[in-house]
């Protein structure tokens, strides 16, 4: 009897499970187990051991769930780091790392059967084994191709098949062979070939020598750089202006990979966003191309990983951050675009991972090569390459004729004053606009505020509505005539009578997108104006179809949120104009003023990508901030260089890291005394690292009140140490009985 250690998708250690010899089971296969009464599981067996554990009672694994195994030992070492480095459990991974129906559960057996798929299979033909030398096949087809020529053609073909394809066995897909059901089923009856059933393969079309893009001088030396950084084993950082032709390097990089038979994951922030990108890498590698993402069907994400767990090699895998745990055999490159994006740390829930520092852990383990890519490099990478860590290769020209746009700060006091401005639009901003659209060219409007209006005041007592389950103000939205909060999503109708004092003075204060759309829809009423954000893209047809309008030239200006800075590439867009790059700079968070430069710099980036020079307008009441003139300048070291002597004097990321322990309880005088115990115990063990508690930003979040501590871990010191030391923390504060309502999330390395 054998004892396997299994991995359950829940928030809990591994358990033990006997396994009868007879159901052949391995590490790394998925089993399924019965857990309390009745709950059935998918689990993952991470040991075997012949040693009977001391425990009276052991549940016996019910049944093996797929012929093989659903992880290589690769893909259980990233999951093992991965909850090593971000504080929770492997079965917390293995609930994120898996799609629902790759890993069924349920109350009954018949129920996990219902909910079990297998991997996509097909029909493969062989001849029979003593044809499938090349002497026997001659022999057979010289002495019956005059009595049966289709048959002997037919067998021929199957032979010719699995030699060119590299089919070892000499088992070839049905659908290759060129033959109908009647003749195979004739040669199988004469005993001359056999079929069976498995996994279906990619129905990769071509000969594998790629078409590939072109590269300009500056292109090849920074692929020449990039080679030779790979050779040494580094990472490489590749920081290109916005429009420099990174995307080409990659497929460079990705034809080299593909043709030795290796796999290549080119992660990206939004999957939405990369249409044209995807478009473009399925004609260039002709069916090698696979896409996963959260907004596939739970059926289609489940076979997709089911199929690579069993790929031979050389596919194309084209995903969110969510990809970076899918099974991959034989890993050549992993490609992680736009670095520096939010989007690749996971807020909730746990593993709240950074899929950017996982994939270089990645590299590591499948002994992979590793680019990073950006027209605005995180702070962590940028140090990491001055450091030498990784190789830095730059790009700043954009490819082509196409010139990086003019950047024109336009003040808003200024313009008040001086009676320039309408609405919310400088004059400096409007005649851009009017020249654009003049030209028969396009413009982009960019401000980071999704609804009409923020919030809505009464003029006369000052009463805004708010949330009843967060503590924050109600966005106005026009086209529902709602009001709603975005983060729970609670709306109530828009109110015009004031409930405190009940006067009819209630008016929109700020602006967002909404408002944009309206007012810049009334100074240019022959323009056709669209706007993309969250509200108008909630699903994929609807944000293609905005996006496809635009790029085809049928809409004029287009309004939107930060969605507008992610690797979009609009031929026509001569304008770009900022409106409000205030609030960007304004955030309570010691990244604000990257993330500001970093996002303003990417949505500038849209304006004149091909032979016209674009124009950008910044319009903010800070002219002279250091962050809006970098910008300006498109000075990213000077920036960098700022900002990183202000992070090392204060002892913020890069130079330390930071882990953020978010305390939640439905009572307020509970959450503080938990939050002051917890804070307590903290500073025993790591002193004056820790900083708290304090009140989250939003301090109350669906019905919960909120308190932050934060742990600054300096450089050089063992974040090992220090994670196992925060461990005995989290176990104190689990045992104590007075705050065993109190709930924690761990979030490492926070964002």
């Amino acid at each position: 009897m054998l004892y396997a250690q299994v991995v359950l998708p829940l928030a809990q250690p591994s358990y033990t499970f006997a396994v009868d010899e007879s159901l052949a089971i391995g590490v790394g296969d998925a089993v399924v187990v019965q857990f309390g009464s009745s709950r059935f599981y998918t689990g993952i067996v991470w040991s075997l051991s012949e040693e009977r554990p001391d425990y009276p009672h052991i549940k016996s694994v019910l049944r093996k769930l797929y012929s093989f195994p659903l992880l290589n030992s690769e893909a259980m070492r990233l999951w093992e780091w991965v909850a090593e480095y971000y504080l929770c459990y492997v079965g917390e991974v293995m609930r994120v790392a898996l799609p629902s129906l790759a890993k069924p559960s349920a109350t009954t057996i018949a129920e996990l059967d219902e909910r079990s798929i297998e991997p996509p299979s097909e029909t493969f033909v062989a001849l029979v084994e003593e044809l499938r030398s090349e002497e026997a096949l001659a022999g057979y087809v010289a002495k019956h191709c005059r009595r049966a020529p289709r048959r002997t053609a037919t067998m021929d073909l199957i032979a010719s098949l699995a030699l060119e394809r590299g089919y070892a066995d000499g088992f070839v897909p049905r659908r290759m062979v060129d033959a109908d059901a009647t003749a195979l089923a004739a040669l199988r009856s004469k005993g001359l070939i056999v079929t069976e059933r498995r996994a279906r393969e990619r129905n990769i079309s071509g000969s594998g020598a790629f078409l590939l893009p072109t590269l300009s001088e500056s292109q090849s030396h920074a692929l020449a750089t990039i080679r030779d950084a790979h050779a040494e084993g580094r990472v490489a950082l590749l920081h290109g202006v916005t429009g420099s032709g990174k995307t080409e390097i990659y497929i460079h990089l990705i034809a080299e990979e593909l043709a030795a038979g290796r796999d290549v994951m080119l992660l990206v922030p939004e999957i939405v966003i990369t249409s044209q990108l995807i478009e473009r890498l399925e004609r260039i590698f002709e069916g090698r191309t696979t896409t996963y993402h959260s907004r596939l069907t739970p059926l289609r994400r489940g076979e997709t990983f089911l199929r690579l767990a069993t790929s031979a090699g050389g596919e194309l895998i084209v995903g969110v951050r969510s990809a970076l745990f899918l099974p991959v055999n034989r890993a050549g490159l992993i490609i992680v675009d736009e670095e520096h994006d939010p989007s690749y740390k996971q807020s909730d829930p746990a593993p709240r991972y950074n899929a950017r520092d996982c994939a270089v852990f990645m590299g590591k383990i499948y002994g992979a090569r590793v680019v990073l890519g950006s027209a605005t490099p995180s702070l962590e990478s940028y140090v990491n390459a001055l450091s030498g860590k990784y190789q830095y290769v730059e790009l700043n020209e954009r490819w082509g004729d196409a010139l990086l746009p003019e950047i024109v700060v336009s003040d808003t006091l200024r313009a008040v004053k001086r009676g320039e401005r309408r609405t919310h639009f400088n004059v400096e901003l409007l005649n851009s606009i009017s020249t654009s659209l003049a030209d028969g060219k396009q413009a982009i409007l960019f401000q980071n505020r999704r609804g009409y209006a923020p919030y809505i005041q009464c003029r006369t007592c000052g009463y805004s509505p708010r949330c009843p389950h967060c503590n924050v103000t109600l966005t106005q939205h026009n086209t529902s005539s709602r009001m709603e909060c975005h983060y729970c999503g609670y709306s109530e109708p828009r109110r015009n009578v004031c409930p405190n004092c009940e006067t009819q003075d209630m008016s929109p204060m700020g602006f967002g997108t909404e408002r944009v759309e309206e007012e810049i829809s009334r100074l240019f009423p022959e323009a056709r104006v669209a706007r993309l954000d969250g509200d108008t893209s909630s699903s994929e047809s609807s944000f293609r179809r905005i996006v496809r309008e635009f790029e085809m030239g049928e809409t004029d200006i287009l309004v939107g949120t930060q969605i507008l800075g992610k690797g979009f590439d609009f031929g026509g867009v001569t304008t770009v104009g900022i409106l409000n790059a205030d609030n960007l700079l304004s955030t309570p968070d010691f990244r604000a003023a990257e993330r500001a430069f970093q996002l303003m710099t990417q949505v500038a980036g849209r304006a004149g990508r091909r032979e016209q020079r674009g124009r950008v307008v910044v319009q903010t009441s800070l002219p002279n901030h250091p962050v809006i003139r970098e910008v300006a300048l498109g000075d990213y070291r000077a920036m960098a260089l700022v900002e990183l002597r202000e992070r090392e004097a204060f002892g913020y990321p890069p130079y330390s890291h930071l882990i953020r322990l978010l305390l939640r309880h439905t009572d307020r005088e509970q959450l503080a005394r938990g939050a002051t115990f917890v804070a307590g115990v903290m500073r025993q063990k790591f002193g004056s690292r820790v900083l708290g508690p304090v009140s989250a930003a939003v301090e109350r979040f669906r019905g919960e009140y909120r308190s932050e501590i934060l742990l600054k871990i300096e450089s050089g010191a063992s974040m090992q140490r220090a994670r196992n030391m925060l461990r005995d923390v989290l176990r104190t504060a689990a045992e104590n009985k007075e705050h065993k309502k109190l709930i924690i999330n761990v979030d490492v390395d926070a964002w």
